[in-house]
Parts: structure tokens; C-alpha cells; sequence
């Protein structure tokens, strides 16, 4: 059982969420989130703590961006694009149960200190950014750390703000290398 609030779009993904797990959720109807919704994410983040869980794709982003801003401390779960595809349409409703337990499992912390842990060197050492298979190796590897996908700039950002290590990041790498047939990232 997932003790915070997990806030999520709207009402499919509510339905598709307690189809994996039973908890609490809020449905920010949207970009409708005015401040009575705000109000009501920061009353659930003082009682239980609160777990963003938006659709992975540029609207679901925006909406977590706008939360964040407004709601400190909150926590993030993310599901790949692919995983959350079904008949062209993106969104937490389409993922199986499955991998909406494990994605609210894996959810993450911002750090509130700033890390410099990686920099845009060690995105193009292993491939993430200036490789033609990058954007499918930052899919890949997002999903298998729970910081979601994003372009070049947003991957490094989240490796440093979500408290990634060098070791947890380059298991990781080393499991989706095999699990994809790139063999070693240094090759």
C-alpha cells in the first residue's frame, strides 16, 4: 500500500491507478489547477506526503512542473512513454498495474541542495546525448532509475536533482547495455 496522496491527472488515471494500488489520489482535472486544487495538494503533502504521477508526455510534465513550484517536497513517479502508450494515446490510464505499482514504488525525492554529480561530459562518455541510439538509451535508463525520460538537458538535471550516485547510475547502464545488446558503454 502507498501511504501518500498520489496526484495525477484526471479521472482515467484515477481509475487506472486504484486498479494497481490502494490509496488516496487527487485529479488535478488537467491544466485546470487553480488554487483550490493547490490548496488541497498541500493540506494532503502536510498529512501523508504526496507523490506526483503525471502522463509522460509534454502537457504531464507541465503540470508537474506547475505543482512543484507551488508544493514543496513532493515526491515523483514517472512511467515511459512506451509504457504508457496504447492505440497512439499517452497516458498513466494505459499503464498495466504492474508498472504503475513499480513506478510509485521507485518515486524520488527532489534534493534540495544543488549536486553537480554529472555533467554534459558524462552524458556523451555513455552515450545519452550525441549518440544516435541516445534517446532510446535515456528511455531506458530513466525507466530503470524512476526518473522518467527527457531530452539531454532535462535527463541531467533530474540525475542531479533526484540523488542518483555514480554506482546506482552506471548498474543500471551496465543492465540495459545487456538487456538491449549494446554491450559495454565504453565500447
Amino acid at each position: 500500500m502507498i501511504k501518500e496522496v498520489i496526484v495525477v491527472e484526471g479521472r482515467d488515471d484515477v481509475t487506472a491507478v486504484k486498479r494497481a494500488v490502494e490509496a488516496e489520489l487527487i485529479s488535478v482535472g488537467g491544466f485546470g489547477i487553480n488554487e483550490k486544487v493547490i490548496n488541497k495538494i498541500r493540506e494532503a503533502q502536510k498529512r501523508k506526503g504526496v507523490i506526483i504521477f503525471t502522463d509522460p508526455d509534454f502537457a504531464g510534465e507541465k503540470i508537474r512542473r506547475i505543482i512543484t513550484k507551488r508544493v514543496a517536497n513532493v515526491k515523483h513517479a514517472y512511467i515511459s512513454q512506451k509504457e504508457g502508450t496504447r492505440d497512439g494515446d499517452i497516458g498513466v490510464e494505459n499503464a498495466s498495474p504492474e508498472t504503475i505499482l513499480r513506478a510509485l514504488e521507485a518515486a524520488k525525492f527532489e534534493v534540495q541542495e544543488k549536486r553537480k554529480e554529472f555533467d554534459v561530459h558524462d552524458m556523451i562518455f555513455f552515450k545519452l546525448t550525441a549518440d544516435s541510439k541516445a534517446r532510446e538509451r535515456r528511455d531506458a535508463l530513466g525507466n530503470k532509475l524512476g526518473i522518467g525520460y527527457g531530452n539531454a538537458s532535462q535527463f541531467l538535471t533530474r540525475l542531479n536533482n533526484y540523488g542518483i550516485v555514480k554506482e546506482e547510475f552506471t548498474e543500471a547502464l551496465e543492465k540495459i547495455n545487456k538487456e538491449m545488446n549494446y554491450g559495454r558503454f565504453d565500447d
